[in-house]
């Protein structure tokens, strides 16, 4: 670990915290438009849901390459490259004219998306001391939730104006913004000189990561919450749309509703840790997330699912970014490879989410559905808690 300067730590913050913003920015922003898309397309709304793992998908499987690359090139230069990728993939989608190109496109721009989250996590592993990384991570969330709550939000206001294809063509221009932050941004003494990667060496790093049974359990946990509550997001303005209560406006207004609770979470986030602990933070999320998402079950009314996202990304947040924090002391000689393995467990979720919950929306209802999510996310909170208020074992 090394001790850089305040300033230091508050410019690297600040870069990270733009690249962040707009890898969520753009992965966010098709959610309200799959209904748009499914009638502009000639498609159903199921299958067009399906470019969230589209996105999701290449973002877990890139994760095992860039972890070790990151570790060995310098986590600075994969995020600055990575995101000139993200430009040029998301510039192709707003030129689509078609579904087949547009899911290759989400999926280049998914695997270089994958290059910015968790290598950002990484680098503030190496240079923010444990007992303040729980509320930098917090921070920097701020950020990662606000791409998500502009990206959501503004998609859906904005598509009757400009069309799908100008709301890709201005994620492209946030992802170019990004860009810029990191090229411009980063310092250029930061990080050890680039050496050649050793996938051999990041084979074994992984075994060795993954017997860690603390590890197995992050990994696990992070899975199945993933499952539990991204599952229905991409299906949420199909199901407002049938209910005819609107469109991509009222739609991307819901979803905002997760990320203004994850918001909320980061301005209480130092006081959560210093009144709840590891254990009740994790409980205390799954509670929250098992009622939220049983509301959502229960929901006639679009205004209703937001209010209940609200309080499904205050809970997320409370579990999510326990495990991050956790995550960094597993392997602290390669926190790369250690987030890498964690984002892939996390994003393999999210991917089949999309299609678990296509499947219990068609086959059980939306109530059976978001009940089974509800108990899956409140067993992951309360088993976690037990598991993992264990001593974490030193590194050998």
């Amino acid at each position: 670990m090394t001790n850089p300067s305040a300033p230091s730590i508050g410019r690297l913050i600040l870069v990270l915290a733009v690249a962040g913003f707009a890898s969520t920015f753009a992965w966010r922003s098709v959610e309200p438009l799959v209904g748009v898309l499914a009638r502009d397309l000639g498609s159903d709304a199921h299958t067009v849901a399906l470019l969230s793992t589209a996105f999701a998908l290449p973002y877990a499987l890139i994760q095992p390459i860039l972890g070790p690359v990151g570790d060995a090139v310098g986590k600075e230069r994969i995020v600055t490259a990575c995101l000139g990728v993200l430009v040029i993939a998301l510039a192709g989608c707003a030129l689509a004219t078609d579904l087949r190109l547009l899911f290759g496109l989400r999926m280049i721009a998914g695997a270089a998306a994958g290059g910015v989250i968790p290598l950002a996590l990484a680098l503030m592993g190496d240079r923010v001391a444990m007992e303040r990384r729980q509320v930098a991570i917090g921070r920097f969330l701020v950020a990662v939730i606000l791409g998500q709550l502009s990206g959501s939000t503004f998609a859906g206001l904005i598509e009757d104006k400009v069309g799908w294809h100008g709301v890709f063509a201005i994620n492209a221009a946030v992802a170019g913004l990004g860009c810029a932050a990191s090229v411009f941004g980063f310092e250029r003494s930061a990080g050890a000189p680039a050496r050649r990667p050793e996938f051999r060496r990041a084979l074994a790093r992984y075994r060795v990561i993954v017997a860690n049974p603390r590890a197995q359990v992050l990994f696990a946990a992070v899975f199945v919450e993933a499952i539990a509550v991204f599952g229905i997001f991409p299906h949420l303005a199909p199901l407002i749309e049938a209910r005819g209560e609107g469109g991509p406006r009222e739609a991307g207004l819901a979803l905002a509703g997760f990320a203004i609770g994850g918001l909320i979470y980061s301005a209480l986030v130092g006081l959560l840790v210093r009144l709840l602990g590891l254990s009740r933070m994790l409980v205390g999320g799954g509670v929250i997330c098992a009622g939220a998402l049983t509301a959502i079950g229960l929901a006639g009314r679009w205004q209703l699912d937001a209010a209940a996202l609200v309080a499904l990304g205050l809970g997320f947040y409370m579990l999510h970014n326990t495990y991050q924090v956790q995550v960094t002391e597993v392997a602290p000689t390669a926190r790369a490879s250690a987030v890498a393995l964690h984002a892939f467990s996390f994003f393999c979720g999210q991917a089949l989410g999309v299609a678990v919950l296509g499947a219990a929306l068609q086959g059980g209802g939306q109530f059976a559905a978001l009940a089974a999510c509800a108990v899956t996310i409140l067993a992951v909170g309360i088993s976690t808690a037990v598991l993992l208020a264990r001593p974490i074992p030193r590194e050998r």
